[in-house]
């Protein structure tokens, strides 16, 4: 990077950082630092809620899973606006009318104390460990791409969070969260624009390119339940995982917790529910558009090319050279073949096109072949190197082509990403932990103050675990897919619970404390069991469908457990 994208990088978050704390600078009340003086407009309150979500691993692994696997990622979103409206119906009415300061407080008005501590402590675990997800996604991509030492990139990102997480709470995050989205959505604008102004083709001869190799096919009616992304996961599996997520994850409830109004808070939601989908459309747009970038200049044979500058250092150096002429013959073949299909095309000759459609889809074959054995060499080179690449597809992109100060931007979209999903995160979470655990029952009798004071420690607390898994986690397969298996093993029983709670009022607290263990243990088990049937395994069921198989195991146990119960009397 040029001292201009230094200056652009640092600039920007030291920008964004000294503000948030700034503006929230002062004596805090818990209500103030809990609630954040229910001072937030319903566009900030949408702003928030979207820039909690969209964390750092959307825009690295969004485009690059674009680049693999096309837009179909979308339909993973549409049932968002309907559980937006649901929430905004049923949910946020009930938290306002209680005051609540966590959702799991609601429980134990309903159910009981227990009850309301289980579903807490499913929270803490689950994002506990998605926050240092949520650090360790980029730290290890940046790491990687601008040479910095992992470890260090974790502590960077997590002490800067904490910092002004700590100092200012829950309206400190939503007012960083405002810059942090105009940062976010602005590079990543000014990016698509750039890579489409930098095709060699138009940008119709561009679409065509894209749709010839399947990369604009945004639906799938096909019903298919091992499939993570069609219609049907979409409008079903995923309603339950965004239900759960934002009516009954703190790290979202306390976004609309601090509206001004109840009106305020479901407009801000109702928000997010209608923008979420056309800002992922333009995140994968961009990755099909740094697709056919790729068709026409030659991309590196593995995006991490830290691990292709090893094997250039080691044994194997010839062997890897030779590969690295073979990919290079084969893409000027795809590339002579692409310019031939586009002038067939142009002069609507469908039988030609068809043949060089075929002889690209050979070429192709090819190409992953000669990929492989690359990843091959890496691995004999290094055991434990990983090889997987498509979440460095976008940031390799920008690092060799984009204009000097760009690329700081894009790498501030990055950063502030991570700091804005990860404030809420650890915000909720230290919320959650002093308000539904230590308060309620370890140390009930304390003054505001003493309250305030262990909100912050908390929050703190959890910011140095995130820290420490980070450093110690291992890449998966696909870090975006990560957070979304992460969240449905849980999210379906703490949605469950909360269902009860609304809509079977003759479900008494012992009755759902006993249902929600049973269906943890049920989706665990489904989980642990899952896989590829060929390989032995009892199933093969995409992770989405954990959420709705959670929630209804939770009702249908509850209700049954509640018949033989013995009614108590007074």
């Amino acid at each position: 990077m040029s001292t201009l994208d230094w200056v652009v990088l640092f600039g920007t978050l030291a920008l964004i950082v000294t503000y948030g704390i700034y503006k929230t600078y002062g004596p805090k009340s818990l209500d103030s630092y809990l609630r954040g003086k229910n001072s937030m407009n319903w566009w900030s309150i949408g702003l928030s809620i979207m820039a909690t979500q969209a964390s750092a691993i959307t825009f690295l692994s969004t485009p690059g899973q674009a680049y693999e696997d096309g837009m179909r990622f979308i339909q993973f979103y549409f049932g968002l606006p309907l559980a937006m409206i649901v929430i905004s119906v049923v949910f946020i009415p009930i938290y306002y009318k209680l005051k609540v300061y966590t959702a799991y407080e609601f429980l134990e008005n309903r159910f009981d104390l227990k009850t309301r501590t289980l579903a807490a402590l499913l929270f803490i675990i689950q994002r506990g460990l998605a926050a240092g997800i949520t650090i360790y996604a980029p730290a290890i991509i940046l790491s990687t791409l601008l040479g910095w030492n992992l470890t260090a990139t974790n502590i960077l990102i997590g002490s800067v969070v904490i910092l002004y997480t700590v100092s200012g709470g829950t309206e400190a995050v939503s007012i960083t969260q405002k810059q942090q989205m105009a940062v976010m959505m602005g590079g990543m604008v000014l990016a698509g624009i750039i890579v489409i102004q930098m095709l060699p083709i138009s940008f119709q001869e561009a679409m065509h390119v894209a749709g010839k190799m399947d990369k604009l096919n945004m639906i799938n009616l096909e019903f298919d339940i091992s499939d993570r992304y069609n219609v049907w996961s979409g409008m079903t599996a995923a309603v339950f995982l965004f239900l759960s997520y934002f009516g009954t994850d703190q790290s979202q409830v306390q976004r609309y917790l601090s509206g001004q109004t109840l009106a305020q808070s479901r407009m801000g939601l109702i928000m997010n529910g209608f923008l979420k989908i056309p800002m992922q459309f333009i995140i994968l747009f961009i990755g099909v558009m740094v697709f056919v970038f790729y068709q026409f200049f030659l991309p590196p044979v593995v995006f991490n090319t830290v691990q292709t500058d090893k094997l250039r250092q080691s044994e194997y150096a010839g062997e890897f050279e030779g590969l690295e002429a073979d990919y290079a013959e084969n893409f000027e073949q795809s590339k002579n073949s692409y310019l031939e299909m586009l002038d067939a095309i142009d002069q609507k000759d469908e039988g030609r096109e068809t043949e060089i459609r075929e002889r690209i889809g050979v070429l192709k074959s090819e190409q992953k072949a000669i990929r492989d054995e690359v990843k091959d060499l890496i691995v004999t080179n290094d055991p434990v190197a990983e090889t997987r690449d498509t979440d460095y597809v976008f940031m390799r992109f920008v690092m060799d082509n984009l204009p000097k100060g760009i690329i700081g931007l894009l790498f501030a979209v990055i950063f502030s990403a991570a700091m804005s999903s990860t404030a809420s995160e650890l915000n909720a979470l230290g919320s959650t932990t002093t308000i539904d655990l230590y308060k309620r029952s370890v140390k009930k009798e304390a003054s505001d103050k003493h309250y305030l004071n262990s909100s912050k420690l908390f929050t703190a607390f959890w910011g140095l675990g995130a820290i420490l898994f980070a450093t110690y986690a291992s890449l998966f397969e696909n870090l975006i897919q990560a957070v979304n298996l992460l969240g449905s093993l849980f999210y379906g029983t703490i949605l469950g619970i909360f269902l009860v709670a609304f809509f079977m009022k003759w479900v008494k607290g012992q009755a759902v404390f006993i249902a929600a263990l049973m269906s943890q243990a049920l989706v665990l088990f489904v989980h642990f069991s899952n896989g590829d049937m060929a390989d032995g395994n009892l199933w093969d069921i995409g992770f989405l469908w954990y959420n709705p198989i959670g929630c209804l195991a939770v009702m249908l146990f509850a209700a049954l457990i509640q018949l033989v119960i013995p009614p108590k009397h007074s």
